[in-house]
């Protein structure tokens, strides 16, 4: 029995090759695509090229092949239904079988998991469709791995033809696992640091010191060990009197470095000693060559070290160590930062808290806020709201809202004059009621965060009225005046710098300042509201001078009438 040759033929048979033609078994390639994948995975004695093409178009056939299968992220080419007629070595790779023949999505689902993956952020329906129809689209995939989550990024684009007309579609697929699971991370680490700080008045009103350090220690040990996965750690302040670190909890340190005596100094005091004197992190990938390093786990042969910082200010240190060298990189750094600073943020709340414990007063007031404060602002705010939609149309209404709202009033004026006249009493003044007739608008969301700044302001002498949306302080700055507005950077019903602009121009000579817990200023904010005249930014929790700095500051200068910045 002769043998036929196996031929690949790409474009029109030249007339030349009829006669070998028809003694072989032809296969056709339908287009580029088609032409690489029947030259991937079938056998065959020659390859037929019509007039048109030559062997150097042959030669980019092989040239993008290899380029196509060695880059790192997945390249499909899809028929219009979505099927796979071509896919390089990535996104075979994160096949379960060969994708080829099969529906991209559904051919993703990896070697070891069961069913489709999961289509996620897409802006259509079936995005395949929607690309088909000649839009390019974008979304994510999350693929059901049991041992392993992972995440692919896809993109699609039409192919059209030389009419417009869709002839293929284009799919380029990228991992962001890495990506994804550092944005848990950090959102892990952000709620953790809201945990470290959630030391509630109604909770820990019956707790005394010593209880509360506790169980901030054993907050900072659970998160730095489920969240960092460090064992070795060890935190500790620094007294601002003596510029000692003293030490607040450890684990797996040895006894003698536990107890060692440090001092924020740049040399002769170890890692943790010069970072809290420079306020700069410390890697130390070999602690048998570092010229700081002083032993703290037996054994350690690296570490890092980083800055417990509050507003910019060093309150002490977290080192952790490894019995590897180089086990810190980059990505810990950053992490251990983060986490640092929530560190901080719950220390500076315990020492707030530590503060108001020695206070009878605060006692009294916060029994009387818990129960009044909140509900009334509620009841001023939504018939300010009422009023500014109603006064100009319905105006019996906006008389009884207006009576409504001087009623609230009242009532929050009678409890500020009880606490005023307790502390008085006591023979408490000076300092410690700094805002005596000082009236101050809060805008924050978070209602617990509203109730404290109100116990806070309070202590300090201050009129205080709260709200949960910009709109709504809006409502109460067109009927009222306060000395100072403490809003949130990022109210939920409008931008930051939109607030404040129109709070500016409500209020010309009203002291704004931003207040920000995570530090995060995506829309730029604060680099608006600075060129209009904002000069405070305070970061929660509130510490009592900073409140008083901004409260107590010399007016702004009154806004253009045309602001610097422009609103997005």
């Amino acid at each position: 029995m002769n043998h036929r040759p196996r031929l690949l033929q790409i474009g029109t048979s030249p007339a030349a090759m009829s006669q070998i033609v028809a003694h072989a078994d032809v296969s056709v390639a339908n287009g580029p695509g088609d032409a690489a994948e029947k030259l991937r995975t079938g056998r065959y004695d020659g390859v037929i090229v019509s007039d048109t093409l030559s062997s150097e178009l042959i030669e980019r056939y092989c040239r993008d092949e290899i380029i196509l299968s060695n880059i790192d992220q997945g390249i499909a080419s899809l028929d219009l239904t979505g099927r796979v007629t071509w896919a390089n070595v990535v996104l075979r790779g994160w096949c379960s079988e060969n994708p080829v023949g099969q529906p991209l999505i559904s051919s993703l689902n990896g070697p070891s998991a069961s069913g489709n993956p999961i289509v996620l952020a897409s802006d259509y329906p079936d995005p395949v469709q929607a690309a088909a129809s000649g839009r390019a689209v974008s979304f994510r995939i999350h693929r059901l791995e049991p041992a392993a989550q992972s995440y692919l990024d896809v993109r699609i684009r039409p192919v059209f033809s030389g009419n417009g007309t869709v002839i293929q579609l284009v799919s380029l697929l990228q991992n962001v696992t890495a990506e994804v699971e550092q944005q848990r991370k950090l959102h892990a680490l952000y709620t953790s640091g809201r945990e470290l700080a959630a030391l509630e008045p109604d909770l820990l009103a019956e707790m005394n010191v010593p209880t509360r350090i506790e169980l901030l220690k054993k907050n900072i040990r659970k998160h730095v060990h489920d969240l960092l996965r460090y064992e070795t750690i060890e935190v500790r302040l620094l007294d601002k009197q003596t510029g000692e670190l003293v030490p607040l909890l450890e684990d797996g340190m040895t006894e003698q470095a536990a107890n060692r005596r440090l001092y924020a100094r740049a040399e002769g005091n170890g890692v943790t000693g010069h970072v809290a004197y420079t306020g700069d992190s410390y890697l130390c990938p070999d602690t048998t060559n570092d010229p700081y390093y002083l032993e703290g786990a037996k054994d350690a042969r690296s570490s890092l070290t980083a800055p417990l910082k509050y507003a910019d200010e060093v309150v002490g240190t977290l080192n952790v160590e490894s019995h590897t060298t180089n086990a810190f990189g980059p990505e810990d750094l950053q992490f251990t930062e983060l986490f640092s600073k929530e560190i901080a943020s719950a220390l500076n709340t315990l020492d707030l808290l530590t503060a108001q414990q020695s206070c009878t007063l605060s006692e009294s007031m916060e029994a009387v806020n818990k129960e009044l404060a909140l509900p009334v602002d509620d009841v001023l705010a939504n018939a300010a709201l009422l009023y500014a939609r109603l006064h100009a149309n319905d105006a019996d209404a906006a008389k009884h809202l207006r009576r409504i709202m001087q009623s609230a009033r009242q009532m929050k004026e009678c409890v500020h004059k009880i606490g005023r006249d307790m502390i008085v009493g006591t023979g408490s003044v000076g300092d410690a009621i700094p805002l005596i007739g000082k009236r101050v608008l809060v805008i924050e969301q978070d209602g617990q965060f509203r109730k404290q700044a109100h116990l806070m302001l309070g202590r300090l002498g201050a009129e205080v009225e709260t709200v949960g949306t910009a709109a709504e302080a809006l409502a109460l700055v067109n009927d009222a005046s306060y000395d100072a507005v403490l809003q949130e950077i990022r109210p939920i019903d409008m931008s930051g710098y939109d607030a404040f602009r129109r709070i500016r121009v409500a209020m010309p000579t009203c002291r704004v300042a931003f207040t920000t817990g995570f530090g995060y200023d995506a829309q730029h904010s604060i680099v608006k509201a600075r060129m209009d005249g904002l000069q405070h930014v305070i970061f929660k929790p509130f510490r009592a001078e900073q409140v008083v700095g901004a409260v107590t500051a010399p007016p702004p200068p009154e806004p253009t009438a045309q602001p610097i910045s422009a609103i997005n």
